[in-house]
C-alpha cells in the first residue's frame, strides 16, 4: 500500500491591497488569517478570505496561444524574439517598450529591466507599481534622503493622534484600519481624517477636514508655520538632522501664513483648522499615513514631502529610532 505523503499548509502573503496580511493555505487549498503574522494577526479582510476562490485554475490561460490557437513555448518565445528583433532593426531599441506587473518580485523586475535596458537598449519599462509609488518615493528621498518608511503598524497602537490624508482605510486596507478602530477603542486615540469626500473612514474621526480638492499643500504648509510660531519644533533636531528648513517656513509663510488664510484657500472653517494644528502640536504620540489620494495628486510629490516633513519637524521627532510618520 503507498501512503500519499503529508503535504503541510503554506504560510505566505495576501497580494492584494500592501498592509501585508499573512495567509494559511491548505493542501485543499482553503485560507485563513496567519494569527502569528505580526501585520494580521489572524484578520482577513474580505479580498483575503476569498483568496481560495479567486487564485484557483478554472478561466486561466495554461498555456500560450497564437492567434487564439495552442502554441508549443518555443513558438510563442520564437515569435516574440523574431517580433523584437524586426521593429528594433526597422525602427530602433526606442520603438519597444514594457508593462510589467505591479505583482512582479524584486528579481523578476530585475530581469525585466536588464532585458529592456542592457539588452534592448531602451528605458522604455514602466509597472503599475511606479505609476501608483514614483512620486510618494521622491518624496521620501525629499524628506529622509531615501526611499524608506520610518515607522511600523505598531505606532499606529501606541499613538493618541493619527492623521489619514487622502486615505479610505475602511474600504482599502480593512484590516489595518481594524487596528486603528481597536486602538480608538482601548485608549481613546484621536483620529483626523483629511479627504475631500465624506468616506466609511469618517465615521472613526473625531475631526474630519473636507479640505478643498488640490489644498492639501497649503494645509501642510500652514501647519510647518504654525509648529514654528508656536515654538512646537525641535530645534537642535532640526540643526543636526535637516538641510534647508529655514527655506522651507519662508516659503510656506509667503503660501500659508495665517490659520485664517488656510481656512480661505482650503474652504474649511478656521476653528477646525485651528483645532487640528493644536492637536498636532500639544500631542507628541502622533501617526501621519497617506495614500493613493496624495501622491497621486498633481501635486504628489509635495503633498507626500510636506506630509512627512511636517512630522519629521515636530517634537515627535526626537526619538531617532523610531521616527514617527
Amino acid at each position: 500500500m503507498t501512503v500519499a505523503p503529508r503535504i503541510d499548509p503554506v504560510r505566505t502573503t495576501c497580494p492584494y491591497c500592501g498592509v501585508g496580511c499573512g495567509v494559511v493555505v491548505d493542501p485543499t487549498g482553503a485560507v485563513t488569517g496567519d494569527k502569528t503574522h505580526p501585520a494580521n494577526a489572524g484578520r482577513l479582510c474580505s479580498k483575503g478570505a476569498a483568496l481560495g476562490e479567486t487564485l484557483d485554475l478554472g478561466g486561466r490561460l495554461l498555456h500560450p496561444e497564437i492567434d487564439g490557437r495552442r502554441a508549443s513555448w518555443n513558438q510563442a518565445l520564437d515569435l516574440i524574439a523574431e517580433t523584437f528583433t524586426k521593429t528594433i532593426a526597422e525602427h530602433g531599441p526606442e520603438s519597444v517598450a514594457l508593462y510589467a506587473s505591479g505583482q512582479f518580485l524584486t528579481e523578476d523586475y530585475y530581469v525585466a529591466n536588464k532585458l529592456m535596458k542592457g539588452f534592448v537598449g531602451a528605458a522604455n519599462i514602466d509597472t503599475n507599481s511606479r505609476l501608483c509609488m514614483a512620486s510618494s518615493v521622491a518624496g521620501h528621498v525629499r524628506a529622509f534622503g531615501e526611499d524608506v518608511v520610518p515607522g511600523c503598524y505598531e505606532d499606529i497602537e501606541e499613538a493618541d493622534l493619527v492623521i489619514l490624508v487622502g486615505s479610505n482605510a475602511a474600504w482599502c486596507h480593512p484590516v489595518l484600519f481594524q487596528r486603528l478602530a481597536a486602538a480608538r477603542e482601548a485608549h481613546g486615540t484621536r483620529v483626523v481624517v483629511i479627504d475631500p469626500r465624506r468616506t466609511a473612514t469618517c465615521d472613526l474621526a473625531d475631526l474630519h477636514l473636507a479640505l478643498k480638492p488640490g489644498t492639501d499643500v497649503a494645509l501642510f504648509n500652514g501647519l510647518l508655520v504654525h509648529l514654528a510660531e508656536r515654538g512646537a519644533v525641535d530645534s537642535s533636531w532640526i540643526a543636526h538632522h535637516t538641510a534647508g528648513f529655514e527655506a522651507a517656513l519662508d516659503a510656506a509663510r509667503l503660501s500659508a501664513p495665517s490659520v485664517a488664510e488656510v481656512a480661505a484657500i482650503t474652504d474649511l472653517p478656521s476653528d477646525d483648522v485651528q483645532t487640528f494644528y493644536d492637536w498636532f502640536a500639544a500631542t507628541e504620540r502622533t501617526v501621519t499615513l497617506y495614500s493613493q489620494g496624495v501622491n497621486q495628486s498633481s501635486a504628489g510629490q509635495a503633498s507626500g514631502w510636506l506630509t512627512m516633513s511636517s512630522s519629521v519637524f515636530s517634537p515627535a521627532s526626537t526619538d531617532e529610532s523610531r521616527m514617527r510618520l
